[in-house]
């Protein structure tokens, strides 16, 4: 089976223009919890998809989204979060509602023509599973709804209420990798015998099934039978007996682990040809003891430590050129397969 992409897309500056164009303008990318914006005139900074973007609770209670520039000379506009009636530029002072529309410029009534109706801040699609946030760049997107798919009924259906979850803490990173080839990595544990001890010791990636479906990419297993009698490396006894991981395509991961109610979430997004950016946010039930929080914490970063190590080093090995592409395993690597055929569907025509 070789449906690996050619290895010179991992390191082309053309080809990331052509991503960020047909993938990431196009798709919806988790951004937040609720309780970010959740009183009225409250706004969050963040990133979607390589945008800056603003996500506001407006006056009224309404959810929008917007282009996080100023629409004088581009600078952005607003950083972090807090609650503002208004949101201004820090570079000339564009002073913008929270429902996009430009309020005040100054001098600007010295220009005979200037068209303030037509100046507001640039809107993007916004909507809510759950306690999560999704944006689109795209305003005229399909909705979320059709983007999520199954999704909600798969994660629902292996014991976890989403709704029954608290935000705990957002955990940032950076690769020195192309975005590619940080979500291939998360797409397979053919790498997890040999180099994530903890993790197969928690998960039975001997049991690991793989699910294609039509937006996203899934791994499950069951919690290990040896982690269960020896409660290493972590107590992994709780509601949930089944970890979940899954790809919203194009670059979103969601991942639930064995043991109580906990969830991971966040996006992946290029930088550059060879690096990358993307947060975790956390997420467990109310009253979860500090003890076990603490403890799923530390094995949970050795296991992203020992991915950031192999992700680089991919990325090293592929941007010297010496190959031009390599060989997938069919059985182990299908999701990769299916990634791969997913941007090459919406790339190859723009080359």
């Amino acid at each position: 089976m070789s449906d690996s992409n050619p290895w010179g897309w991992y390191s082309d500056p053309d080809v990331l223009g052509l991503e960020r164009e047909r993938i990431f303008r196009s798709a919806w990318h988790y951004v937040c919890h609720a309780g970010r914006v959740g009183p009225p005139s409250s706004y969050f900074a963040c990133d979607s998809g390589g945008l800056p973007t603003l996500v506001v609770r407006d006056q009224e209670g309404e959810l929008r989204a917007f282009l996080n520039v100023c629409r004088h000379r581009g600078a952005v506009i607003a950083t972090g979060e807090g609650r503002r009636e208004t949101l201004q530029c820090p570079y000339h002072a564009w002073t913008y509602g929270l429902d996009g529309a430009l309020r005040a410029a100054p001098r600007s009534d010295l220009e005979p023509c200037f068209e303030r109706d037509e100046l507001g801040l640039v809107p993007v699609a916004v909507d809510t599973w759950g306690p999560f946030v999704f944006v689109n760049p795209d305003r005229d997107a399909e909705p979320l709804a059709a983007a999520l798919g199954d999704l909600p009924d798969v994660v629902a259906e292996h014991g976890l209420d989403l709704g029954a979850l608290r935000f705990h803490g957002r955990y940032p990173y950076e690769l020195r990798a192309n975005w590619k080839i940080a979500v291939e990595n998360y797409l397979e544990c053919y790498h997890c015998a040999v180099n994530h001890p903890g993790f197969v010791d928690a998960v039975d990636e001997r049991a690991l099934r793989l699910e294609v479906g039509a937006t996203r990419l899934s791994q499950l297993a069951p919690v290990h039978p040896r982690a269960v009698a020896s409660l290493e490396p972590y107590d992994v006894r709780g509601a949930l007996d089944t970890s979940q991981f899954h790809l919203l395509l194009p670059a979103t991961k969601l991942n639930v682990c064995p043991g109580r109610p906990n969830l991971s979430i966040g996006p992946v997004w290029p930088v550059a040809p060879d690096r990358c950016a993307g947060y975790l946010d956390y997420f467990f039930a109310p009253g979860t003891d500090a003890a076990w929080i603490s403890e799923f914490t530390v094995w949970d970063d050795r296991v992203g430590a020992e991915d950031v190590a192999l992700v680089e080093g991919v990325q090293r090995g592929i941007e010297s050129g010496a190959l031009e592409d390599g060989r997938l395993l069919e059985c182990s690597e299908a999701l990769i397969a299916a990634f791969g055929r997913y941007v090459r569907a919406r790339v190859e025509p723009g080359l």
